[in-house]
């Protein structure tokens, strides 16, 4: 698994010069939100077969790591947690990157729905509870290369 530095500054000087440090890269995602930044090390889920398997019978996340699941265009994402040992956030954004909905602390080997809703192109996967600790929410955009669209450009300085 892979894993790196999480990152999160409050004030836009300390956000601002973080993001500018930051390369954009595959194995890494940032996101922004008022007054907020966030960095995870991530493994790209980009296929079928990737994203049916997902986060499943991990033990462990570390703090500063996530998976991110791309879909080819926007769509319905639903998802479960039947196979999957840790509580999980769940963060659905759209084709521009642009955060639509989060859900907080999927309960480990529960096989209820979880439906991201309509037009959603990306998923982060991190440790349940972190996006709000953090202050992840609805409008956060997410910056990483598989974003083609994006609302935070990956050559925005």
């Amino acid at each position: 698994m892979t894993t790196g530095v999480l990152v999160f500054a409050f004030g836009m000087m300390a956000s601002a010069a973080l993001a500018e440090a930051a390369a954009c890269r595959d194995d890494q995602i940032q996101l922004r939100w008022q007054g907020g930044l966030a960095r995870f090390a991530v493994e790209v889920a980009d296929d079928a077969d990737e994203r049916s398997q997902g986060l499943m019978h991990r033990e462990k996340l570390s703090t500063s790591a996530g998976m991110l699941f791309v879909y080819e265009r926007p769509q319905r994402a639903q998802f479960w947690m039947a196979n999957t040992l840790i509580p999980l956030d769940m963060i659905f954004a759209d084709a521009s990157g642009r955060v639509t909905r989060v859900h907080a602390n999927a309960k480990p080997k529960d096989r209820t729905t979880i439906d991201g809703g309509e037009g959603v192109q990306f998923v982060l996967e991190i440790n349940g509870g972190l996006a709000k600790r953090l202050g992840i929410a609805e409008g956060a955009e997410m910056q990483h290369p598989a974003i083609k669209n994006a609302a935070w450009p990956c050559d925005a300085e």
